[in-house]
């Protein structure tokens, strides 16, 4: 690499005189403020892993216990009850050293040890004062008075000016649900999808794994709850992440659209400078810990950061079994046009095609061999290490994308394919940061969505550009100019394309802005914003395919440590009912009545995934330990082989605070999307942004008959405006179902 050659701080010639040494001034000062800067980075650390780890204490709260026990050693009182004259005596000191100063240095230690003591009693309390859920299933407005004396206990054992992980060891772990409960509760999810036969074989299934193999096979994960911190996280990640051997280009990434009603400047390079810009200005917040925790928004209730570690400098390289996670340096790799250059500058996309790639384009065990074969050595190795090794990767594309022309419904529509896939060769697949491709990988969606929105907002409200549309500041000409990356590629890496090519060209996708009326229509009829979407989807499915399906619901289980997701099953017998009244010309009483029993019914299911009593995570490490000890379950099998044929999740909004929606309502995005998870299902994502929009990504594919994403949303929009005509102030009664507390997703 030519900047390589330039940063040798010294070069040397051999003469008939000796040896000529040639030093580089710059070089050394640039090699000597590199160290400077990691042994900042250094002391940063170790100064956030102090604080972290003594938390809810503070390092000065150290000196005070000290201060306080010298104290009232001088006035002739012993607060350790005869441990400092204990300690004073087995202290391993020099006859140099007075008594006085034995009995100080005595009490040094047990003012030590006491405030180590008190940290953990603090921890463990505020540990098992998190543990209680009791709160979440509260009506709201209701609040009981132990959930009360619960809230005021969490204040006090919170500390104050947390880091971004100092919660972590506060928080509890996942619990194992039963395995009497969690088959009950998967019965009830299965009964409306199946014929009265088919349920009573079910029935038969789960009844002989309960009774026989299911205690067992719980024995071995209650085993591994007591020595993990989470049951779950590790299996999840490495089986259905790293082991998957699917093309993630389009059945696992997700992405994020830019704002569609503004271009904060035309020029492609400054926007890109500046939303890198953004970016870093995120990471190095990140990487010190300057972010406040994540909490349940309108609640002291921290979740999970674990994932936030992830989110920068990691790549996925394929093999032929598993893949593998691993760390990149710091350079930016940037793909224009046909040639990808390896650079420190950054450039992208104009209108911001902002989302995370964690994949390969290609079926992995393929790509893994081609990868060994033709990637192994030489130039190849070179230009792919660097690209793997980079911080991200930047796609400048050539084709101008957003809600444009006289179609803008189309447009938002081949906005979205180009983000979920470009032109299959435009994308780096596997670098953790894409701009310009990316659904769950590794990371989860949340920590994307806040990093997004932080950059988006800091890029226009914060940084800005001067009145010709570009960076404001000074452009830095000592900054190593890009280098081009060279390929040798063979005739059967280039047939790969046309693989890529298929799959993205069978990929439906259609963007519906809904604007005729948002949650704030919604909550003024007591409902959950979240229920009554998905009762909407539930409904269009119905009358778009007339039979009901296994429905997929993303939730979170971050209230433990190193929580992840969970699944709401959305269609429920309440739900089917539901449905069937409305479709059957039932009285709007009953419909109404049936509506309310399907929402409350959702608002449960959703409460207990959250808090760790969900059905699929459980049946899915019971199904890993069946495999680790050589045991076939008919039952587990058939559950795990089960297709979701509707697959949603909500965008969630974090960081309101960071935009104005009253005054700049233009600076609104239209949220991000996924590919379907079933060859002949959707997926839905829906992003419910203010009081009077919800946005939904509908995907499908071309090669699926029954399915068409433009019919499912002009249903979803049907179904939208029936169900709020049904729940409208004029016909609406007195709420059985109050709005729970834990209605923080939904809400924003």
């Amino acid at each position: 690499m030519a900047e390589a050659h330039q940063a040798v701080a010294f070069q040397f010639t051999v003469t008939p005189e000796g040896i000529d040494l040639q030093l580089s001034h710059q070089a050394l000062t640039e090699i000597y403020l590199s160290g400077v800067r990691s042994w900042k980075k250094r002391i940063i650390r170790l100064k956030n892993s102090v604080i972290t780890g003594v938390y809810p204490a503070s390092p000065s709260s150290w000196l005070f216990v000290v201060i306080a026990i010298l104290a009232t050693m001088y006035t002739r009182s012993d607060p350790s009850m005869g441990l400092i004259a204990k300690i004073q005596e087995h202290l391993p000191v020099s006859q140099s050293m007075s008594t006085q100063c034995q009995a100080v240095v005595s009490a040094v230690l047990f003012s030590t040890m006491l405030w180590l003591l008190l940290i953990f009693t603090m921890r463990l309390c505020l540990k098992q004062l998190l543990s209680y859920h009791r709160w979440m299933f509260e009506q709201h407005g209701k609040m009981s008075t132990t959930t009360k004396v619960w809230v005021a206990l969490v204040r006090i054992f919170s500390g104050r000016k947390p880091l971004l992980y100092s919660y972590q060891g506060s928080l509890p772990n996942l619990p194992v649900p039963t395995v009497k409960d969690t088959v009950k509760r998967y019965l009830e999810s299965v009964r409306p999808l199946t014929d009265d036969s088919q349920y009573e074989r079910m029935t038969q299934l789960a009844t002989e794994f309960e009774s026989s193999l299911g205690n067992r096979l719980q024995w071995y994960l209650k085993l591994k709850a007591l020595w993990a911190s989470n049951y779950v996280s590790d299996w999840w990640e490495e089986y259905v992440y790293l082991r998957g051997r699917s093309p993630l280009m389009v059945n696992s990434n997700y992405y994020g659209m830019d704002f569609l009603y503004v271009t904060p400047t035309p020029i492609q390079a400054a926007r890109a400078g500046n939303s890198i810009h953004a970016f870093f200005l995120y990471r190095r917040k990140l990487n010190r810990e300057e972010i406040k925790p994540s909490r349940i928004p309108g609640t002291v209730i921290p979740l999970c950061a674990a994932q936030c570690e992830r989110i920068f400098n990691t790549a996925r390289t394929p093999g032929e079994e598993t893949g593998k996670e691993t760390d990149m340096y710091t350079h930016i790799d940037a793909h224009c046009g046909n040639v990808v250059f390896d650079t420190v500058l950054i450039t992208l996309h104009p209108w911001m095609l902002m989302s995370l790639v964690s994949s390969e384009m290609f079926p992995r065990i393929p790509w893994a061999q081609a990868r060994k074969k033709h990637f192994g050595s030489g130039v190849n190795k070179r230009s792919l290490d660097c690209i793997e090794r980079a911080a991200f990767f930047v796609t400048l594309d050539d084709d101008e994308q957003g809600m444009l022309g006289d179609d803008p419904e189309a447009s938002l529509d081949r906005y979205a394919k180009s983000l979920l896939h470009g032109k299959c060769y435009d994308r780096s697949e596997q670098d953790s940061e894409t701009y310009s491709g990316s659904k769950h990988c590794r990371h989860l969606s949340l920590q994307i969505a806040v990093r997004f929105q932080y950059t988006l907002a800091t890029d226009c409200f914060q940084l800005g550009y001067n009145a010709e549309g570009h960076c404001k500041g000074e452009v830095d000409s000592s900054l190593p100019r890009p280098q081009k990356l060279n390929w040798e590629i063979a005739p059967e890496i280039s047939q790969s394309l046309t693989v890529a090519q298929a799959l993205a060209d069978d990929l439906d996708f259609h963007v519906l802005s809904f604007k005729d009326f948002g949650k704030g229509r919604v909550k003024r009829c007591r409902v959950s914003p979240d229920a009554f979407v998905q009762m909407a989807l539930q409904l269009a499915y119905y009358r778009n395919r007339r039979t009901f399906c296994l429905t997929y619901e993303a939730s979170m289980t971050r209230l433990f440590r190193e929580g992840r997701t969970e699944t709401v099953r959305s269609c429920t017998s309440e739900s089917s009912a539901f449905v069937r009244a409305l479709e059957g010309g039932e009285a709007a009483e009953v419909c109404r009545r049936l509506f309310r029993s399907a929402s409350e019914k959702h608002q449960q299911l959703y409460r207990l995934a959250m808090t760790g009593a969900g059905i699929d995570r459980h049946l899915f490490c019971l199904y890993v330990v069946s495999k680790y000890l050589g045991v076939e379950s008919p039952f587990l099998k058939e559950v795990l082989s089960e297709p979701w044929r509707l697959s949603t999740s909500q965008t969630p909004v974090q960081q309101v605070e960071l935009f104005d929606m009253v005054n700049h309502p233009e600076y609104i995005s239209c949220g991000g999307g996924f590919g379907p998870v079933a060859d002949d299902g959707y997926g839905v994502s829906y992003y419910v942004l203010g009081d009077s929009m919800i946005n939904f990504h509908i995907s499908c594919k071309h090669s699926c008959p029954d399915t068409d994403a433009h019919k499912f949303g002009a249903e979803i929009r049907k179904a939208l405006h029936d169900l709020i005509q049904l729940l409208s102030p004029s016909h609406r009664e007195p709420s059985k179902v109050g709005e729970s507390r834990h209605e923080f997703k939904k809400d924003l």
